[in-house]
């Protein structure tokens, strides 16, 4: 009867073996001082961690694409998030002191599997749209992240004519520097948007003293408007490539008024460039 029993289990071992594929899982670090915002690529259904001192908060009625990790010390664990769809994501979760990141935004490719079996579309061409969709998709939901959060850098703010132009905050993410912009009309005309340019203007020594300016390209920009309507805020995203500046060099947001001359420059010093949140 031994020697059945032995028989039967050594059958069952390779189909147990390669039905369970392995991973390897990904570490992602969060303490007790911060939240690290988690973004997925649908909403959350089910998040839970292996152990009460990490904690993972998502919004269970809504559903949104994002949840919040915190970390008390102790041991490492795991967070296992499954999507609206039934995508599995798997994690390990270890408590960090100081964090170098805050952000995780999350592909779809990142995924263990799903709850039920799906189809696999690998046609070279969805992939190159997949990868340039879930780069506006990061930008967007960054983007949007970065405007609800109360953060803020400083006191950057110019003033002309009713139109108070502020630089809210300034985020350095995945080699990008991302600029929190706020443009308030609190003036009784309608402010129609020529153009809205960064650039780095650098001082020349001598007796005939001169500015010499570099304009930063954004490689996108989110909620930026055509109009500001009278008694209206709009608050908008730029992303820059990041850069850094030397103490005899600034950067300069120009706001220009279309058929009209409330212009404004905001001079932003090198330490709130070289110092990011």
């Amino acid at each position: 009867m031994k020697h059945l029993i032995f028989i039967s289990l050594l059958l069952f071992v390779p189909v147990l073996t390669t039905a369970q594929p392995s991973f390897r899982l990904d570490t992602i670090y969060a303490n007790d001082q911060k939240n690290v915002a988690l973004f997925f690529p649908e909403p959350i259904r089910q998040g839970i961690t292996g152990s009460e001192n990490f904690v993972f908060t998502y919004n269970r009625e809504k559903g949104q694409y994002f949840g919040l990790l915190q970390a008390k010390p102790g041991k490492e664990s795991n967070l296992l998030v499954v999507g609206k769809n039934g995508t599995v994501f798997s994690y390990i979760v270890t408590y960090k002191k100081k964090l170098n990141r805050l952000n995780y935004f999350i592909p779809t490719s990142k995924s263990i599997g799903n709850e039920r079996p799906i189809a696999l579309d690998s046609t070279p061409l969805a992939k190159r749209e997949d990868t340039i969709d879930n780069k506006t998709y990061y930008y967007n939901k960054f983007c949007s992240y970065l405007i609800d959060r109360k953060q803020r850098i400083g006191r950057l703010k110019k003033r002309n004519e009713g139109i108070v132009l502020r630089v809210k905050n300034i985020v350095f993410d995945k080699e990008e520097l991302y600029f929190v912009i706020q443009i308030e009309n609190k003036s009784s005309l309608d402010y129609d948007l020529n153009f809205l340019k960064l650039s780095i203007e650098t001082r020349k020594k001598g007796k005939k003293k001169s500015l010499q300016r570099l304009y930063q390209e954004p490689v996108f920009n989110y909620n930026l408007p055509a109009k500001v309507k009278e008694n209206e805020t709009v608050k908008l995203v730029y992303v820059i490539p990041k850069f850094s500046i030397s103490n005899d060099r600034r950067a300069v947001l120009e706001l220009n008024e279309k058929n009209g001359e409330r212009n404004l420059k905001l001079k932003i010093s090198h330490r709130f460039i070289n110092n990011p949140n």
